[in-house]
């Protein structure tokens, strides 16, 4: 089974790369709207839309658009420049990204807010499947996976062409906040993937023992599934010798051994404790008192007062039993 799965790149580095150079080649990447978007120079960026005619609708020669790195880089100003100047919110560059992903990249809110104000679709997935919620799970970007999730409604758990959702790319990745908060949003933690491994398969096969930890505490069943190749989670790191997520695996899946055994007839019979052995005791007692004292013909009959106070004891009896029957259970 493949252990690496394709990721998008956080930094473009080549694209970054022109705008990271040295010499005459960084003057030369500052003076074209891509890099005045990128750096949010404003003065620039007019001086070249007004007076010199540069169009912020053309991908630059690697195929983005300047709305893409002005998302990446969180410049709300000289996003909004750009899509009052045409830019289109929702143009997908040869890899099928829109500037919401790059902004998702990047933990960028502000911006993208801006972006789906304007009209950008939260639901566009690239050439791989990744919609926005992908991209921050596989950058670890919580703050900004709960914001488009709760304010703008982006699916927490849509799948990619792979089969995988942004909670296989959080465990994937390690990221363990990323994980509470999608399993706090109800993700499916026995998802399977085309592989057929759940979110565990792929935190375990990483060797991210938080995240493991985090899984676990949701889905201990998930322990169990197998994948296409026949592999259990804790399988799949012991091959990968991560030690210390195979000590921690195997500790959970004998508690749900024991669980399971517990939760059989035969083990919750035996999880009361002495629970039994004081119903029969009370219960015996109170016949015995019920039989001998207060129906007893050989003793002399009781008056009214001591006849009550006796069936008042007998029926506290019975309420004391009814109630340890409830509180053992």
């Amino acid at each position: 089974m493949s252990t690496e799965i394709e990721v998008v790149e956080e930094v473009r580095p080549a694209a970054v790369e022109s705008f990271g150079g040295g010499g005459a080649g960084r003057e030369r990447s500052r003076n074209d709207v891509y890099a005045a978007a990128a750096y949010g120079d404003m003065e620039k960026l007019r001086r070249l839309v007004e007076v010199g005619g540069c169009s912020v609708c053309k991908p630059d020669g690697l195929g983005y658009y300047a709305l893409q790195w002005a998302a990446l880089n969180n410049r709300c100003v000289a996003a909004q420049y750009i899509i009052r100047h045409g830019g289109d919110v929702n143009a997908v560059d040869h890899t099928g990204q829109t500037a919401l992903h790059w902004s998702a990249a990047r933990g960028a809110i502000k911006v993208a807010d801006l972006l789906l104000q304007e009209g950008a679709r939260i639901n566009t997935a690239d050439k791989c499947g990744y919609q926005t919620t992908h991209v921050a799970a596989q950058h670890g970007h919580t703050a900004f996976l709960y914001h488009i999730i709760s304010k703008w409604n982006a699916d927490a758990d849509v799948p990619d062409n792979d089969g995988r959702s942004p909670l296989h790319w959080a465990a994937y990745k390690g990221f363990a906040d990323c994980i509470r908060l999608l399993l706090f949003l109800d993700a499916d933690v026995g998802r399977k993937d085309k592989e057929g491994c759940t979110p565990l398969h792929w935190a375990a096969m990483q060797g991210n023992s938080e995240a493991c930890e985090e899984l676990v505490r949701v889905g201990k069943e998930e322990l169990t599934v197998t994948d296409n190749t026949g592999l259990t989670p804790v399988q799949l790191a012991s091959d990968r010798n991560y030690q210390q997520v195979v000590h921690f695996l195997e500790n959970a899946q004998k508690q749900l051994d024991q669980k399971f055994y517990w939760n059989s007839g035969f083990g919750k019979f035996f999880n009361l404790g002495f629970a039994p052995l004081l119903w029969v005791i009370i219960l015996l007692l109170l016949v015995t008192y019920t039989s001998s004292i207060i129906m007893g013909s050989d003793l002399p009959k009781l008056r009214s007062g001591f006849g009550f106070l006796a069936w008042l004891g007998a029926l506290l009896a019975s309420a004391g039993l009814v109630m340890l029957y409830r509180c053992s259970r």
